[in-house]
């Protein structure tokens, strides 16, 4: 994110966006770690839906109709962790929940 888009984030709605650097950027930090598990967890998921799931393939006509594929293909993935969740398996590993 450019430093202009950060500023005027934070100007217009006091949204303080951190963007962790490169390795190869000159104010490098190691990252806090529960910051780093959370975003390689979302990260996960968006990969997943897109792959699994097709996310980004809907054919819908109408904003009501791609919203309504949206939900239910969240749902889907929500189930999937839960049964994966109830049978003591991994969480992420939604291809083989229900094998």
């Amino acid at each position: 994110m450019s430093a202009s888009v950060q500023l005027d984030l934070f100007e217009t709605s006091e949204i303080r966006l951190e963007v962790p650097y490169r390795l190869n950027q000159k104010d490098w930090k190691p990252t806090f770690p529960p910051f780093a598990k959370a975003r390689k967890r979302v990260e996960t998921l968006f990969s997943q839906m897109v792959d699994q799931f097709m996310l980004c393939r809907n054919y819908a006509k109408q904003q009501v109709g791609l919203f309504a594929r949206i939900i239910s293909k969240v749902s889907a993935l929500t189930i999937l962790q839960y049964i994966n969740f109830i049978n003591n398996k991994p969480i992420g590993r939604v291809k083989y929940a229900l094998v």
